[in-house]
């Protein structure tokens, strides 16, 4: 019994109407029986391995640092679903080898740096404590034993707060209010004039589409767009045609184009 994250792979028809060839190439384990923090987000490294934010389950926080399961992990697996073997952790005792880096509470959006190639992802933290993060080989991100995150309703402490020998601190926080950070996005394109380079972030408690400015691996400024939409944003992407698409959520969802 129980539940679980799956990656799977299938063929997508020409026409996008069906998938088929459906294969599960990898399962999170063990199975729990929350039906919550699942994660998902995939991304393709330049290799061609797949990144997989997988989420605590609410229940299992404290497994996010116990290097053996996939619980509150980035993993890392071939396409087949293999571990590979430059993975942090792949031959070593007691350790699973899927995985790249462990501390994470849920991510809920990654992309690859279009100059650097590193994985940078958005989590949610618990009541404030979002984070942003450069997701770099075998760190400790630091959920539960550190958080600007607070516990629900009584705002006590949940672990440490600020920096801490071991574990790796956010780019950037949003503290004491969530926005619940989603779907990111990085802007190479010149479609919007003082854009370039900025990463996208989607806000869903925050029912906004949050630009965070960057000076290398710091970001040195925020600015929050589309908040009279009144929408909560669960995605965001730039097209081939280098506009910015936002994904809105709810029953009247919309797939909406960035105009400048």
């Amino acid at each position: 019994g129980g539940n679980s994250t799956a990656l799977a792979r299938g063929r997508l028809a020409e026409d996008g109407s069906r998938l088929t060839e459906v294969q599960v190439v990898f399962r999170q384990a063990p199975k729990i029986a929350s039906r919550l923090h699942c994660g998902s987000r995939i991304v393709f490294d330049r290799a061609g391995n797949v990144f997989v934010g997988l989420g605590d389950r609410f229940g299992e926080m404290q497994q996010a640092q116990n290097p053996s399961n996939h619980i509150g992990k980035v993993v890392r697996v071939a396409r087949d679903g293999s571990a590979p073997t430059d993975n942090p952790f792949a031959g070593r005792a007691g350790a699973a080898p899927e995985v790249w880096s462990l501390g994470h509470r849920n991510i809920q959006g990654a992309a690859l740096h279009p100059g650097t190639g590193e994985l940078w992802a958005s989590e949610h933290g618990p009541q404030g404590g979002d984070e942003v993060n450069v997701v770099r080989r075998g760190l400790n991100y630091g959920w539960p034993i550190v958080t600007y995150g607070r516990n629900y309703g009584s705002g006590t402490r949940i672990g440490e707060e600020g920096p801490k020998p071991g574990f790796e601190p956010p780019l950037h926080h949003w503290v004491p209010t969530s926005i619940a950070p989603s779907g990111m996005a990085f802007l190479t394109s010149d479609r919007y004039p003082g854009w370039q380079g900025s990463l996208f972030v989607g806000a869903l408690r925050g029912m906004a589409l949050v630009r965070l400015t960057l000076d290398g691996d710091r970001i040195s400024g925020e600015e929050r767009l589309l908040t009279t939409l009144g929408k909560r944003i669960r995605d965001v992407r730039q097209g081939p045609d280098g506009w910015l698409y936002v994904v809105t959520e709810g029953g009247d969802g919309e797939v909406l184009r960035l105009q400048p």
